[in-house]
């Protein structure tokens, strides 16, 4: 069970004030498959093991892969040597605080090392940093989840995090503002999941080592609570960032500090908060190495670029050029070699190739002036346009340095710090292959839907999950299929198939809100019992436990560039109340739930396993919802139109009898009147839910064009049709009885209501 602090609040103070403050860590369960796939990438290069972490956030091996990473880091943290002593709050806060106001100060005067003047020197030092630089702040993606809501500490982060998206606007989102300030410097780099990102940033080993712990721990926030607070307190406490682009800080030191102080406050209560806050102080530690190991790191930087010699710098421009080289060089040779062969050769030797190239004729001077080489480079050249105006005049100033005969010059310093702490680094990463609780374990063919769920919130500590999830998900979709068809005669979606466009998407909602939704209400003229009542609440009680689920991992770092991203995103962070637990509607639920004197366990407890309250029957729609989350990459599409059924339903009808009912008996209808409020189909949710469609398959129309939106198109609808179909049984049971509907239409559908 999860560990909640006790307190000495009311019955109802306690149900609707989660204090989370620690998951526990025994348990971590994968396929056997896994093991070794995951050991391959951790011993493979740093840069690919980042790049993997970025672009996976999905895979079961990923999520090992992230375990893997996040404890060898922990680990190496050397343990104070009061380490087994108590640790009251007082003094975890006195050593956080201190710990970092010591290291900001030597970070100042480090960066105050790094660059000075020279435009050339910081512009290397800043692409450099780059990669944690965009990412910065990663590690709060998930913390918002089923799993940890509505948690007290999680929704003070959440908080951070909406800010941190730029408030769903992508183009404030820090990730684009730190790229255009790179810019600003001139220094261009495409989006971090960009094939060529590690190569344009010149990404160091350590860089990259860093980069995956601080993406890996967001694949991990629920399991590693404590480390989060400590890491998200530290980075921006340090603020290198800051520092280096001498730009205010999004979050300022007196910001990161609510939330560390609640969480000290929390884990008082708490009967593991002293482990919890040797936890955090541990992750504090941790990102103050990893910063001084940075800035280490850039001083390296910023000391070879001032030392680098022409001829290293035209090495370096034509190293980055030589792979585009391809056959176009045709008869040209170096030596006895055609030079496409030369720079085609994957065991090219480049010190060997630019020793070689400085004494050959293409260098030599021309009776006119020049070589042969920089008038190729010239309008009308056979190079004209391939170097930058910045490249040219480099290779221009060295081969006149050739042709005056200057020795070729030693060699820049290098980073060697920096090289040996990666290969340390490296060395902590494969020393992580056994322990942490794993279990390695054939995930079963089939889960009763209590455990299917319960594995599901857990996710984090059940990677072998996703197996089940992923076919869960893709029968839930296969099964919605069937209203594709008949869904016209939905009483309240219509989930029917028609060719897109935007008016015609605009115009289906439309007559579904009138029609079925408002049109039909009519005030009830008898109102049920009080019991009746209770029941069809508990109906809807698991959906609004985990309201907003199926958006928790839009815009995930990487994933926050189109207009769509921000809007569904900005959907989620209203269900969440931005970080506000009185606006919260997973608390304004538990609200409904105490006025009906019900005690619900946390969806996340054990004991919620064999709570009794809701039956058996009404698991598969909240079950196809998370799974769904699970996998924001390959579903999308069909998580956009499930996001727009889900934001209609409620609207008319259906709550306007549910308050008619819950104001009769007295209970609190603050649930049903927010969401008849905020998913309102004017400019509320409802309606932004039809916009982010529209906005997502116009960008498909101008990226790929009109063939390619219909295909996507009809995958965004049949993300509606899964929602229709829980909510539609009456009619898919019509459906399935009816003969033409065959042998393999007979299984109810999983009811919602």
């Amino acid at each position: 069970m999860s560990t909640v602090a006790q307190s000495s609040c009311s019955p109802s103070d306690d149900l609707l004030t989660d204090r989370l403050t620690s998951l526990p860590l025994d348990r971590f369960e994968c396929s056997p498959g896994t093991e070794e796939s995951a050991a391959g990438i951790l011993a493979g290069d740093p840069g690919e093991l980042f790049r993997h972490l970025l672009r996976d956030q999905e895979s079961e091996t990923s999520v090992l892969v992230a375990l893997r990473v996040v404890m060898a880091f922990l680990r190496s943290v050397p343990e104070p040597a009061d380490g087994s002593a108590p640790m009251t709050v007082e003094d975890v806060a006195g050593a956080v605080v201190d710990v970092t106001r010591e290291a900001r100060a030597d970070l100042v005067a480090a960066v105050a090392r790094t660059g000075g003047g020279d435009a050339g020197v910081r512009g290397a030092v800043l692409r450099r940093r780059a990669p944690v630089a965009m990412l910065a702040g990663c590690w709060l993606d998930i913390v918002s989840q089923p799993l940890t809501q509505p948690s007290v500490i999680v929704n003070q982060l959440f908080q951070h995090h909406f800010r941190y998206k730029g408030e769903g606007n992508e183009q404030r989102a820090v990730e684009h503002l730190r790229r255009r300030a790179l810019e600003d410097e001139g220094v261009r780099l495409p989006g971090i999941l960009a094939e060529d990102f590690n190569a344009r940033a010149v990404v160091h080993p350590l860089t990259a080592l860093h980069g995956a712990f601080f993406v890996a721990l967001s694949r991990l926030p629920g399991r590693f609570l404590p480390e989060t607070v400590g890491v998200h307190y530290a980075f921006h406490a340090l603020g290198l960032d800051d520092l280096l682009f001498a730009t205010e800080p999004v979050l300022d030191e007196a910001a990161v500090r609510a939330p560390l102080d609640a969480y000290l406050a929390l884990t008082e209560q708490s009967p593991d908060g002293a482990a919890e806050r040797r936890r955090l102080l541990g992750a504090v530690r941790l990102v103050v190495a990893m910063e001084k190991e940075q800035s280490a790191l850039l001083a390296e930087v910023a000391d070879e670029e001032a030392a680098l010699s022409l001829e290293a710098k035209a090495a370096r421009i034509l190293r980055r050029h030589a792979p585009f080289a391809g056959s176009q060089h045709r008869r040209v040779k170096l030596g006895d070699r055609l030079l496409a062969d030369v720079l085609g050769d994957p065991g090219l030797d480049f010190d060997a190739f630019m020793a070689e190239f400085r004494s050959s004729y293409h260098l030599r001077e021309l009776r006119s002036g020049g070589s042969r080489f920089t008038r190729a480079l010239k309008f009308g050249g056979p190079m004209f346009g391939i170097f930058d105006a910045g490249e040219s005049a480099v290779l221009d100033a060295w081969v006149r340095e050739v042709q005056e005969g200057v020795p070729t010059p030693a060699p820049a310093p290098g980073t060697p710090g920096a090289d040996a702490r990666a290969a340390a680094r490296r060395a902590d990463l494969t020393g992580t292959a056994a322990g942490d609780g794993v279990v390695f374990a054939e995930p079963r063919e089939t889960y009763d839907d209590r455990t299917l769920f319960h594995r599901l919130v857990h996710a984090e500590s059940f990677p072998s999950i996703r197996r089940a999830a992923a076919a869960r998900a893709e029968q839930g979709l296969l099964d919605g299929e069937l209203l594709l068809e008949h869904g016209a005669g939905g009483r309240y979606t219509d989930a029917s198939s028609f060719t897109y466009t935007p008016q015609a998407l605009l115009d289906r909602v439309d007559r579904v809100y009138w029609e079925k939704l408002v049109e039909p209400y009519r005030p009830l003229t008898e109102i049920p019992g009080r019991d009746e009542v209770i029941f069809h609440q508990m109906t809807f009680a698991l959906a609004n436990l985990i309201d907003g689920t199926w958006a928790c991992r839009i815009g995930n770092l990487g994933r926050f560039d189109r207009r769509s991203d921000a809007l569904l995103f900005g959907i989620y962070a209203d269900e969440m109340g931005r970080g506000e637990l009185a606006k919260n509607h997973v608390v304004l639920f538990k609200k409904v739930l105490d006025s009906m004197e019900l005690r619900l366990p946390h969806i996340r407890d054990e004991a919620f396993l064999d709570q009794g309250e809701i039956p058996d029957s009404l698991y598969g729609f909240s079950i196809h919802q998370i799974c769904l989350s699970l996998f924001p990459d390959s579903y999308y599409n069909e998580l956009l139109g499930y996001n727009l059924a889900i934001e209609m339903f409620g609207l008319g009808e259906v709550r306007l009898h549910e308050m008619e009912k819950l104001r009769r008996h007295g209970f609190d209808t603050a649930y049903e009147k927010t969401h008849l409020s905020i998913d309102n189909f004017s400019a509320g949710h409802a309606r932004q839910s039809a916009e982010i469609i529209i906005s997502y398959l116009d960008d498909v129309r101008r990226t790929v064009g009109e063939e390619a939106v219909q295909t996507e198109w009809r995958r965004v609808w049949r993300g509606y049709a899964s929602f229709a179909y829980f909510v539609e049984h009456h009619l898919v049971k019509e459906i399935q009885a009816s003969p033409a509907s065959g042998p393999d239409a007979s299984a109810d559908a999983d009811l919602m209501i």
